[in-house]
């Protein structure tokens, strides 16, 4: 098994926290980092949903259920029985103590109401996404962070072409979709698994009419990844009613399907775009919507930039998740299409502005948003990076750095990038 990045904030949640939930995108290894965790002291007994006789008792009889479970357990796949919820918050009132229940879903905790209603105060909640880059090569990457410290000091870094980066990205961190070399086999991995989201998972979450519509609608949002999510454009394009469309959407987020990043804005005087931009969950469930390969993604510009796009955004989220900054993600736009395309911040309100180029040769008009965001945020400002598909750092002025793609999960936090 390899390391998860996630593993010490679940076990410090589990040690002063009656109830986690570990939610993320099915097959993304929630289930197996859950069970790997008795291994680093968290004694617990494992009980899966998706075992008949299990899912059978807990919808018969939820409170006896869990009245009848060990004094700690493992609840896998705990959104198929709702139910179960407010029987675990009266257990917990009965008897609080810290890691009782380690539940693991594959839906947003904040689309099961009676989670969220029930276990309000007693419950942690963190997300597990698949492997990032740097867990793939057992490495726990620290670029966040370093992005926030005070010197930023990165260097070269090794396999950051874009060959190597198509690959990356056509792949995605899906445990089950790394393990297939073959990309034919992976491409029907990847349609196995959309079939069995939208006919299982969407159908336990809502009484859903017209599945057929879903797929289409999918790839749809597919093609407008990094791009300013429009219902009114995606209703037309669907041929569907906006009101249906919003609820297919809010199903795909509640599934980590389809994700949004949040506009960035502050009172600046400006007139700043307030509209989220279309994330997909992996980029190679991405290319596979979008019937895109490694060698198409090398030999085909019209979707590369926003792949490569989406691909960083998803390396930023997952290690966001585990830095000791744990800054938000946003873009930044304003009205006359001055644009950044992420904009990290922290709790301090200090600002890192990442932009992404599909270059190896960035010049200096490349940095013209993050000099935008400088100027309009003043001291808030703390830095500007530029990832590239170069090998070298380069700096282009005070606190603006051009930085390979790589340095994503090369980059230490102390800001020096590792050996390998």
């Amino acid at each position: 098994m390899k390391w998860r990045n996630l593993t010490p904030q679940t076990l410090a949640a589990l040690r002063d926290t009656p109830v986690v939930y570990l939610q993320g995108p099915r097959q993304s290894g929630k289930s197996t980092l859950a069970q790997a965790l008795r291994d680093d002291g968290y004694d617990a007994n494992y009980f899966t949903l998706d075992d008949a006789a299990t899912l059978a008792a807990a919808q018969s009889d939820p409170d006896g259920f869990v009245t009848g479970l060990p004094e700690r357990v493992i609840l896998d796949e705990v959104q198929r029985v709702p139910e179960l919820f407010r029987a675990i918050k009266r257990s917990v009132d009965a008897k609080r103590k810290p890691g009782r229940f380690l539940l693991t879903g594959s839906a947003q905790a904040l689309v099961l109401p009676k989670l969220s209603e029930s276990l309000a105060g007693r419950i942690e909640v963190l997300t597990l996404w698949p492997f990032s880059e740097g867990e793939i090569g057992g490495r726990k990457e620290g670029f966040v962070d370093a992005c926030f410290a005070r010197d930023f000091k990165p260097g070269k870094f090794a396999d950051t072409g874009w060959p190597s980066l198509a690959e990356r990205i056509a792949t995605g961190g899906y445990p089950e979709a790394l393990t297939r070399t073959d990309a034919a086999r992976r491409q029907a991995w990847f349609g196995s698994y959309i079939t069995t989201i939208l006919e299982r998972d969407v159908r336990d979450l809502a009484n859903v009419t017209g599945l057929r519509d879903l797929p289409r609608l999918l790839r749809l949002a597919a093609s407008r990844a990094m791009s300013l999510l429009n219902f009114a454009d995606l209703s037309r394009d669907a041929a569907m009613p906006q009101t249906t469309l919003l609820r297919y959407w809010a199903l795909f987020e509640a599934t980590f399907l389809v994700r949004s990043l949040p506009p960035w804005h502050a009172n600046l005087g400006l007139r700043l775009v307030k509209t989220p931009k279309v994330l997909l969950g992996d980029t190679g469930l991405l290319c596979h919507l979008l019937g895109l390969d490694a060698a198409r993604l090398q030999a085909d510009d019209l979707m590369t930039g926003a792949t490569l796009e989406c691909f960083v955004a998803g390396e930023l989220a997952k290690q966001i998740s585990w830095s000791k900054t744990r800054p938000g993600l946003f873009h930044y736009r304003t009205h006359t299409q001055q644009e950044v395309d992420f904009v990290l911040e922290d709790a301090r309100g200090r600002l890192v502005g990442v932009e992404v180029k599909k270059t190896a040769s960035p010049t200096s008009s490349d940095f013209k948003g993050l000099r935008h965001l400088s100027k309009q945020t003043g001291r808030k400002f703390l830095r500007g990076i530029l990832l590239y598909t170069g090998s070298t750092s380069v700096a282009f002025g005070p606190n603006l750095h051009a930085v390979p793609v790589g340095a994503l999960w090369q980059l230490e936090a102390t800001g020096e990038s590792s050996s390998s």
